[in-house]
């Protein structure tokens, strides 16, 4: 076994129950079982069905019953109440930090030590897995996004994650006009919005339509913006990518404070979807789909849900727009794993089982199959894909219909069903999708491969090519102009919130999510200046200042392990 695995047999626990258990065993005719899956990423909640339950069901010979705080609602009550309870869950894809702190030290997350010497897809990670559990005196985690890519490289792939993507063709009509500034967005977008004011639908279109589902420390929406300038957030601070700057995200000349003030605009010029106070994030997406909303701060919202085949060749689809002063936020690889990590409830039926489904997840087809939700890999070989005469990787008609042209039926023998209902509810990759599939020697995601970038060629992304300098790609475009600013890829995990910052943060995030949306449909700018000043009294008064210097120094701790690691792998 490895440094790490023998370090865990001096924890009790480990002593107790320190036999290596072989998982690498055939356990498709094992007692059926359902496994309890709580997962912070999901935005399914039930049964884990169509072709990737069949996958999981004909291997394992078990079902995942999805358990997601992002559809339950109510914010961390959902974690809160099962965590008193004691029993998370069996499978558990949370935070690496602080959630993955309280479940080691409260005895509900099993020590795996004796199952991962047989982990063999996991074990090409053991760094990755070494540095999630420092300390821990035990395999109680397993890292996600590991990578083998530099760490000062983007971990994204032809697109980035942010970015200021429009309705290209609408933006064409326009014009072309100059973008200098986020501000300078909204007569586009309101020219745009006047060209087509309804979708081919019939209803309504706006330049802007927002979703809460997802609000956390703030409002989620908020902080997009904030990315073209490159920003993140942790905790209640904004830190810019290269270490330059921090931000208090409720002082007012904020990035984030700028971002609802764009909102506020835009809403004064009538751009806002009106429904963007009760809708879901899955109604939202609806929307993208229809033609109904202009502007998407995520390629994978807008690009996802529009950019069909159909679309893109009648020259209609989501591109990013020339905007002269941005400089987006980039994750750079990460060989330690990204923020979030896999786990086996203490109390699960079948810890060996779950730990042969954890180690095949980073395999070769694992990998394929799950990610295919959060990193554009291509799902079942056969079925979407499958290798040429050459041994290029390239996607069937099927995958072609599935990814490009709006969706496809699963035939029954593959599981039946919309192809996009039956993709994995885990909405996590264990290993980063840019990273090379060993088996076929082209990256994971299939818009790298040679094969699908001649498919995608269109009438949209050739006249976007020629608007941006022929550029090939987004991502080219971004990295010839310098506006794309990478974080190292550190592995930080924030340390866990004391009983009185958790106490604090709870409260004053609530306020600043209540006071945020109010401020973006405020009557007036006075009554923005005046929620503004109220939601800055608020926080205050609630302690804002102690949670802030805690979330202060773990931002620039944070930039120091990013520059320890670009250091050692850059």
């Amino acid at each position: 076994m490895g440094a790490l695995a023998l370090t865990a047999c001096t924890s009790p626990e480990a002593e107790e129950d320190a036999t290596p258990v072989d998982v690498a065993q055939d356990w498709s005719t094992a007692e059926p079982i359902t496994v309890d899956v709580y997962d912070s990423l999901a935005n399914y909640m039930g049964t884990q069905g169509g072709w990737f339950g069949k996958v999981v069901k004909d291997k394992f010979n078990m079902e995942l019953n999805i358990i997601a705080p992002n559809v339950a609602g109510g914010g961390d009550t959902l974690y809160n109440t099962r965590v008193s309870g004691g029993d998370l869950g069996d499978l558990v894809v949370v935070s690496k930090g602080q959630q993955m702190d309280e479940l080691v030290e409260g005895g509900l997350l099993l020590d795996a030590s004796n199952y991962y010497e047989s982990m063999a897809n996991v074990q090409p990670f053991d760094a990755a897995v070494e540095y999630l559990n420092d300390g821990k005196d035990g395999v109680y985690g397993f890292p996600t996004a590991v990578s083998s890519i530099k760490p000062t490289d983007p971990s994204e792939g032809l697109e980035p994650t942010f970015g200021p993507y429009l309705r290209w063709d609408l933006y064409a009509e326009a014009g072309y006009p100059e973008i200098g500034t986020l501000e300078d967005l909204l007569p586009v977008l309101k020219d745009m919005q006047d060209a087509q004011p309804e979708a081919d639908n019939g209803q309504k279109a706006y330049a802007v339509s927002l979703f809460k589902d997802w609000d956390g420390n703030m409002m989620v929406m908020g902080k997009q913006p904030t990315t073209l300038y490159g920003y993140d957030e942790l905790g209640f601070v904004l830190a810019k990518a290269d270490g330059s700057d921090y931000q208090s995200v409720i002082d007012s000349d904020s990035e984030y404070v700028r971002a609802l003030k764009f909102y506020f605009d835009a809403n004064q010029m009538g751009l806002v979807d009106p429904e963007s106070t009760t809708q879901n994030y899955d109604t939202m997406f609806t929307k993208y789909q229809n033609g109904q909303v202009l502007l998407s701060w995520w390629p994978w919202l807008g690009q996802s849900a529009y950019n069909t085949t159909e679309n893109m060749d009648a020259g209609k689809g989501f591109m990013l727009a020339p905007m002269a002063d941005q400089e987006i936020f980039s994750y750079g690889a990460k060989v330690y794993g990204d923020n979030t990590m896999l786990g086996i409830g203490h109390d699960a039926e079948d810890p060996a089982r779950l730990a042969a489904f954890i180690d095949w997840l980073y395999s070769p087809e694992g990998v394929n199959l799950n990610s295919s939700q959060t990193g554009a890999a291509p799902g079942p070989e056969g079925l979407t894909w499958e290798l040429g005469d050459g041994g290029e990787p390239a996607l069937t008609e099927f995958g072609t219909q599935a990814f490009l042209e709006g969706g496809a039926d699963v035939p029954a023998d593959w599981g039946g069903g919309a192809y996009t209902d039956g993709v994995s509810a885990l909405n996590v990759s264990t290993v980063l999708p840019k990273d090379v599939n060993p088996d076929t020697e082209f990256p994971y995601n299939y818009t790298f491969w040679p094969s699908y970038q001649e498919t995608v060629a269109n009438p949209l992304t050739e006249d976007w090519s020629g608007q941006m300098g022929d550029a090939a790609s987004t991502m080219e475009y971004l990295e010839a102009n310098d506006q794309l600013l990478v974080a190292p890829g550190a592995s930080y995990a924030a340390p866990a919130d004391s009983g009185e910052i958790e106490t604090i943060r709870s409260q004053v995030k609530a306020s600043i999510i209540e006071h945020s949306w109010k401020m973006v449909f405020a009557e007036d700018e006075a009554e923005f200046d005046s929620l503004l000043a109220s939601m800055q009294e608020t926080a205050n008064g609630l302690g804002y200042e102690t949670v802030l210097d805690f979330d202060m120094s773990n931002a620039e701790d944070q930039n120091t392990e990013r520059e320890a690691v670009a250091a050692e792998f850059g």
